[in-house]
């Protein structure tokens, strides 16, 4: 009930006012009581001068009555002083007792009611005090007690009385009650009102820190959309204030924290390298789907020594100190997969893989080291012949001119032939670095298929080839969009190799036709063909299926390649068709549109 803050207030705010009218009472209370003591005895001393008594003119006329021995006149003298004295026969009484043995003599009231009077401190020392001659009076006060009283000795001749005046404060205790009553209702109205004020000032600093509250709880539930509202310039006000700039900069700071987290999200998910998280105890926390594709395996249902543990255990990844890592290489299939572990600096520890797939450039090196090798081999040879030519013809002068010249003409043979073969390299070159544009233009593609036919007809009729053409039976080819001198470099190399590796008095069908968007062409002999575990390599570079009759036939090896190039850098693709009986099909395939930043050409 009192953790809130509201009835914290109203509770310190009662205990305040009761703490004060509490002690305001009891310090009016005790200062009422003392006053009345003092009254009390400044009373006494006006009258008896209890201090000196002997000085006073009273006094003197009690002690000659005394002398004489006439207590009724003590009595009468008494009773003349008893307005200065403040006499009540209700409250304060007078007594006049025998000095030496305390006996009742007269008073204001009556024998009973001295008898039932207890000893006082204040009798006791008096009537020592006329024993031993001294005089003392008995006027010695307490606030605690129930009474007040003084004893003052009056001697003459043989003769010792004690003038005894009691006050039992029944006057005090009357307006101490009073006192207490007033005090009670005064902290009553104060209580009532202060728990009113409590409520108005409560609610007055409540609702803000209320609304502060709120506004938090939705600032933690991830709700910015609404500031509180600023109603003060104190500091609560303050407080409001710099809670909305606060929660602006907190929206500011999780909005590119989500945005930083989406990105790296975004790049955990789709980088081509894999990624995979364990904690301590070797369960996988995270992981990407690169790398279960590259493990063949969906990496969340295994554990660190089910993946890697063959290559570093976990415990001594996680013995590293960054930014050593662990290195290793794992096969998986037909993939080569390059393995780092380093570990985790965290309380909990733990590990990070990363895999990277290297097959692609494992097997670009074994093509760049097969291509050299294959470069070196193919220049080696017109160099080798052409070096033999040459210093046959200097250093053997005889040789008859015929042969001479037989000589030099395979010189300069084997020089085309280099010539070739370097003007090819500079081709796939520029083709691969993308140096070699396209100039595109749209054109017929009959007109195109029909002049390249025109200029191997005749190279076609040296082997007494028929040279069928089908493209013209009843479909019209469509105008293309492409490089048609390019295009016409692919047809003339197909074609062409169909004629070389075609035996005397074949054929060789030249057909093509449309499907939706895209031509087709397709190239068909009867020679003799190509095996079917060459297939898959025809369009590698320097690859050949029979080199030493390639060679014969002034073949390079890189036709096809270039030819791949070229039909790819046209959106297209060229293959081995399916192909009946002896010989092989090529079949080309092309858009009839480019596009080009977004536009059909």
């Amino acid at each position: 009930m009192f953790r809130s803050l509201h009835m914290k207030l109203v509770l310190i705010m009662v205990l305040l006012i009761t703490s004060l009218m509490t002690i305001v009472g009891a310090f009016m209370m005790t200062s009422i009581t003392s006053f009345y003591i003092d009254e009390f005895y400044q009373q006494i001393e006006s009258v008896f001068g209890a201090s000196n008594p002997s000085n006073t003119p009273f006094v003197s006329s009690l002690r000659s009555w005394t002398a004489e021995g006439n207590v009724l006149k003590l009595q009468e003298m008494i009773e003349a002083k008893a307005g200065d004295l403040g006499l009540n026969s209700n409250t304060r009484n007078y007594y006049i007792l025998d000095g030496r043995t305390g006996a009742f003599l007269a008073g204001s009231d009556g024998q009973d009611a001295f008898d039932r009077l207890q000893s006082s401190p204040n009798l006791l020392a008096v009537r020592s005090g006329i024993a031993s001659g001294d005089g003392t009076v008995g006027d010695q006060s307490d606030i605690a007690s129930n009474y007040m009283d003084v004893a003052i000795p009056i001697t003459g001749g043989e003769n010792a009385y004690i003038i005894y005046i009691y006050d039992n404060r029944d006057t005090v205790s009357a307006l101490n009650g009073q006192l207490f009553v007033i005090i009670l209702q005064a902290l009553l109205v104060g209580l009532l009102i202060s728990v009113l004020l409590s409520f108005l000032l409560s609610k007055t600093m409540i609702i803000p820190i209320e609304r502060l509250t709120e506004g938090a709880e939705r600032v933690a539930a991830g709700d910015f959309s609404d500031a509180i509202a600023v109603e003060s310039t104190d500091e609560i006000g303050i407080l409001t204030t710099t809670f909305n700039d606060m929660a602006e900069v907190l929206q500011d700071t999780l909005e590119a924290v989500e945005n930083e987290r989406n990105k790296l999200d975004t790049l955990f998910l789709h980088m081509t390298d894999g990624v995979v998280s364990f904690a301590g105890d070797g369960t996988v926390l995270t992981s990407n789907p690169a790398a279960s594709s590259m493990l063949g395996r969906e990496v969340a249902f295994y554990d660190y020594d089910a993946l890697f543990g063959e290559q570093a255990p976990l415990q001594k990844v996680m013995a590293l100190q960054r930014p050593n890592f662990v290195s290793g290489e794992l096969h998986v299939g037909r993939r080569i997969l390059e393995l780092y572990l380093a570990p985790v600096s965290d309380e909990a520890g733990g590990a990070m893989a990363v895999l990277h797939d290297v097959t692609a450039q494992r097997k670009n090196d074994e093509m760049r080291k097969e291509f050299v090798a294959n470069v070196s081999h193919e220049l080696r040879t017109p160099l080798t012949n052409v070096r033999s030519y040459a210093e046959t013809l200097r250093y053997d002068s005889e040789i008859p001119r015929e042969i001479a010249e037989s000589f030099l003409d395979i010189v300069i043979s084997e020089t085309d032939r280099m010539t070739r073969i370097v003007q090819d390299l500079l081709t796939l070159s520029r083709l691969d670095s993308g140096r070699a544009d396209l100039r595109m233009s749209r054109f017929p593609l009959v007109e195109a298929i029909e002049s390249v036919c025109r200029a191997v007809e005749l190279d076609a009729q040296k082997h007494s080839h028929t040279l069928v053409r089908q493209y013209g039976s009843g479909i019209t080819l469509p105008v293309i969009t492409g490089d048609r001198s390019r295009l016409e470099q692919v047809m003339m190399n197909v074609i062409g190799n169909a004629i070389k590796y075609t035996p005397d008095g074949g054929t060789i069908s030249v057909d093509a036709g449309i499907t939706g968007q895209k031509v087709w062409i397709e190239v068909a002999d009867n020679g003799i063909g190509i095996p079917q575990q060459d297939r898959e390599r025809i369009f590698d570079r320097f690859y050949r299926v029979d080199k030493a009759r390639s060679r014969e036939k002034g073949g390079t090896g890189l036709g096809l390649s270039i030819a791949k190039e070229i039909v790819l850098r046209h959106h297209g693709t060229i293959s081995l068709g399916s192909h009946d009986g002896p010989g092989c099909t090529v079949r080309i395939v092309l858009p009839v549109r480019q596009e080009r930043e977004g536009e059909l050409l």
